[in-house]
This record gives C-alpha cells, structure tokens and sequence, in this order.
C-alpha cells in the first residue's frame, strides 16, 4: 500500500472536525439535548459566545448541525440548533471516546516500563469488536 492509500482524506478531515478545540463537547451538549445557544455554552466552562458562534457555523457548513429559525408564530425568535442525522451519527464515536477517556485520563504509570500498555477493561474487547465492524461496515 502507497503512502497516498495510507491516510484516506475523508478520515482526516473527520477526525480534524471532531477533535478541534470545543467540538467535542458541544456535540456531546448537542447529544444531550440542549438546543439553545445558551444551553450548549452554559453547559460547556470556558467556551466563549464567539467559539461557539464559530463552531456552529462550522458544523452548519459540514452538515452536522442545523439551525433553525423560531417559526413566525413562535413567541421567541430564538433560533435553536439541532444535529442532523449525519451529526446523531457521530453519538456512538463520541461514546467510544468518552470511555477511552475516562479509561486514560490518569495517563500510563510513570513507574511502569511497559508505559501506556495496560489490560483492557472488562468487556473491552465486545466493545472493540462493535466498533471496527461499524467502522469497517
């Protein structure tokens, strides 16, 4: 395999989508059923109003976030931002790496020469197994 076959372009620029600074967690917040802009940014310590504006805006364009607009009757005309099914899609890839963090969030042993090489948690393996076959699939 070349080197250009290695590294697939479409796997790059999701992975640069989804581990920008912030784009985690709002999608998480998103996940979770927030839906104003306060909402997500409230739920979000340290996101600034013009973060989230920019990272909206960015979803907006990728087609993993939509904004809609307070319909003409509505009381509020406070849009409110919903993911799309390309943005719920992402739900178990944020799952997967919530748990790998939670699982390496101490960091490997310091003492330990085998750094970074621990025995997978219980059930890991299903979990792993689940996952290349969606992401194979």
């Amino acid at each position: 395999m070349d080197e250009s076959q290695r590294y697939c372009p479409a796997f790059h620029r999701a992975v640069e989508l989804i581990g920008r600074r912030w784009n985690g967690p709002i999608i998480r917040a998103l996940l979770d059923g927030a839906e104003r802009f306060g909402e997500i940014r409230s739920g979000i310590p340290g996101l600034t109003d013009r973060l989230l504006a920019q990272r909206l805006r960015e979803f907006e364009r990728e087609g993993v976030v939509a904004r809609v607009a307070a319909s003409p009757a509505a009381t509020s005309v406070v849009p409110h931002y919903t993911l799309t099914a390309k943005g719920h899609s992402l739900a178990p890839v944020i799952d997967a790496i919530d748990q790998w963090a939670s699982q390496w969030r101490d960091g490997p042993d310091s003492d330990n020469p085998e750094r970074g090489h621990r025995q997978p948690a219980a059930g890991a393996g299903e979990l792993a197994v689940g996952r290349s076959a969606a992401v194979t699939g």
